[in-house]
């Protein structure tokens, strides 16, 4: 038995603090979705700036450079893992930089997924460029694949369409980085906002739906999981980390905080005005996940 770094009551938030590459094996269970926002391998002395301050970029010891043979192994051993845990209909999303997006998409190809689509995340708000050499860095790519080239995966066009003002929906996401209300109980260095993780789960779910997070950080995929009445399984080797992942489930325990998170993210508001079932009608059951004590 595996034991929880933190465990909701109702079983729909699991949180556990370890290794991936030790824990993940262990699992004899097959998720619906993967949202996973592997190392970018950044780490190496450069600058930034944030909120009007220049910056390192440093992140800590689980970011750092290394050569392009050790990336590829690293993406190749954990996407691996990940294809062993993902139903033959499910789908995973993961997000990179140029710096390790290429590798991601080679090492899916090699394993037997299918790329479905790659989002470019343009940021409403990106950090200037203080070097004034290069364009501003104000995008991210996201890679969204299934796990079996002839099982069709889940997708809610319906409600992506209106969502976009009823136009299809393109492979260009136009959202914000983290605003300040999704740092109350502290800041992961690569946190994402719960407006991108909300559509990611919108899209590619349905209600009840179980989602993994190999990589979780401060758990926004479980927080924007439980928002929307899906299950989340989070595996993340800091325990600083973990602690800002409880803290932050702990927080839309509170009803009124969960209206108010709710309340704040634009698909969330505009997909409740639709007869899309994308919403569990009831509370989710009380099953808790295999191995977890």
């Amino acid at each position: 038995m595996i034991t929880p770094y933190y465990k909701s009551l109702s079983h729909d938030f699991n949180l556990v603090c370890g290794d991936t590459f030790e824990l993940l094996p262990q699992f004899d269970f097959q998720f619906d979705m993967i949202f996973a926002d592997p190392p970018y391998f950044l780490s190496s002395g450069g600058i930034s700036v944030q909120s009007g301050k220049i910056v390192c970029v440093d992140k800590g010891d689980w970011d750092k450079s290394m050569s392009p043979d050790n990336i590829n192994a690293f993406n190749l051993k954990w996407l691996s893992l990940c294809r062993d845990k993902l139903k033959n209909n499910g789908t995973i999303w993961i997000s990179g930089t140029y710096h390790n997006i290429f590798s991601v998409a080679n090492c899916l190809t090699q394993l037997g997924y299918k790329i479905l689509n790659v989002i470019t995340w343009a940021k409403t708000n990106p950090p200037p460029n203080i070097s004034c050499r290069y364009f501003t860095y104000s995008t991210e790519f996201i890679i969204w694949a299934r796990k079996s080239r002839k099982v069709a995966h889940y997708y809610n066009y319906e409600l992506m369409k209106h969502i976009n003002d009823d136009k299809q929906m393109t492979d260009v996401w136009r959202l914000p980085a983290i605003a300040p209300w999704e740092k109350r109980c502290g800041k992961h260095p690569t946190q994402k906002p719960l407006s991108l993780l909300s559509r990611i789960i919108l899209a590619s779910t349905q209600p009840d739906a179980w989602i993994l997070d190999p990589f979780a950080g401060s758990s926004t995929t479980g927080i924007a999981a439980n928002l929307l009445g899906r299950r989340f399984l989070g595996i993340e080797r800091e325990e600083e980390f973990a602690a800002i992942s409880k803290a932050r489930r702990l927080e839309i325990d509170k009803l009124e905080t969960y209206a108010e998170y709710r309340h704040k993210i634009a698909d969330i508001i505009k997909a409740e005005d639709t007869q899309t079932n994308c919403f569990a009608q009831e509370p989710l059951p009380i099953e808790p996940l295999p191995l977890l004590e």
